[in-house]
């Protein structure tokens, strides 16, 4: 588990520069009025966002599923029956 972490760490970090990369060519569009330049950026940054995402869910739902399997049930004998008290009295 602990290299999961690492693993997604480094992802994390490589991704933060990749994004700030991004950004400021993103501002540097914006701030010479060159329009369809930052349209395009906003579109991989939003891409790349959206994998992201898409990404952690997936670990979060196999991670759910591997918790999901460990969980045992149990049989109580007899049905279990209602709750309460006795002959209704």
């Amino acid at each position: 588990m602990n290299l999961l972490r690492q693993s997604v760490a480094e992802g994390a970090g490589y991704l933060r520069v990749f994004l700030a990369g991004h950004i400021a060519r993103l501002r540097g569009a914006l701030r010479d009025q060159d329009r369809g330049a930052s349209a395009i950026e906003l579109a991989i940054i939003t891409a790349v966002l959206v994998g992201l995402a898409v990404l952690i869910l997936t670990i979060i739902y196999n991670f759910a599923q591997g918790q999901a399997n460990t969980i045992t049930t149990h049989t109580i004998p007899g049905g279990g029956g209602g709750g309460g008290g006795g002959n209704g009295g």
